[in-house]
């Protein structure tokens, strides 16, 4: 199936098993993986905070910032330097810096997902991003019940994968681009994750690829969300649900300015194994070795 805009749904509509939303949106994670949810209820407030202290954070000088890189815990936590992070199969890094927040994390967590990372500089930065993950875990919660109601599974079917599980909310900053030789801000890739909640960009550039190899932009809307399909959902339904090439691109290299992004990458506990839900077929690997081998592929080990 082609497509060249991608739907849009209100999440009340969703919740309600709205008959012919969740008909269209099977359809759109069938065929392409990607759809915009509007009315989700994440308040104003906490988004707008959000990039407020985002901005702030990344506005500190590179000897703090890199004060809190850890390569030695592949980025899980804290700051992930300009210029190190590369798409599978790419040379040329992507033109961003990154941060990335967790869960907050007692006995009933998997020893394996990593404690977040304190940042004295910027007042208020882990109680926001504290409530901003809560918020979207919460929301990837209802978009996962949705996805096991359209593959014929209970509602609850997912809760146990990822209630608690290893998701990450990454905080973004993409300078402006100064080799307009390359405008590729990230580099066309597909998320390694069940699903993605991004909240949208102040700045376009967000593209994802068709069927015929046509890259679709999707326009910049601060207050609404954009999910997509990742790779673990993917394999789990035997490619059932597509996981989609996008990438970020800077078409205003001449008057380029810096974009912030914060999407929410929900990952199911590590101790999950990845196996078909839906069919009878035995291949298996846990949630745990597929990140790893993945966090190789894109350098951050």
């Amino acid at each position: 199936m082609s497509f060249d805009t991608i739907p849009t749904f209100s999440l009340f509509d969703i919740n309600n098993r709205d008959e012919d939303t969740i008909g269209n949106l099977k359809l759109a994670l069938m065929s392409h993986g990607f759809f915009t949810i509007t009315d989700h209820g994440i308040p104003d407030e906490v988004l707008e905070k959000s990039y407020k202290l985002s901005k702030d954070f990344f506005s500190l000088s590179e000897t703090v910032k890199n004060n809190y890189a850890h390569p030695e815990k592949a980025g899980a936590r804290g700051y992930t330097p300009y210029g190190k992070e590369t798409a599978v199969g790419e040379i040329t890094a992507d033109l961003k810096e990154f941060w990335h927040h967790g869960p907050s994390v007692d006995d009933s967590f998997d020893t394996r997902i990593l404690e977040n990372i304190q940042v004295s500089e910027v007042e208020d930065f882990n109680n926001q991003f504290d409530a901003l993950f809560n918020e979207l875990n919460t929301l990837g919660m209802k978009v996962l019940s949705s996805i096991a109601v359209i593959l014929g599974k209970h509602s609850s079917f997912f809760d146990s994968w990822a209630m608690k599980g290893n998701s990450i909310l990454r905080l973004i900053h993409y300078p402006p681009v100064q080799d307009k030789s390359n405008i590729l801000r990230a580099r066309a890739h597909e998320d390694i994750n069940l699903i993605t909640l991004l909240v949208g960009a102040e700045e376009s550039g967000l593209e994802v690829q068709n069927p015929e190899g046509e890259w679709i932009p999707i326009a910049a809307k601060s207050k609404s969300i954009v999910c997509n399909i990742g790779d673990m959902m993917q394999l789990v339904t035997r490619s059932q649900l597509k996981s989609t090439s996008h990438r970020v691109v800077d078409h205003n290299a001449v008057t380029s300015v810096s974009r912030y992004s914060m999407p929410f990458f929900l990952h199911p506990s590590p101790e999950i194994e990845l196996c078909s839900i839906v069919d009878d077929s035995d291949e298996s690997i846990s949630a745990h070795d597929f990140l790893e081998e993945r966090l190789r592929a894109i350098k951050l080990y």
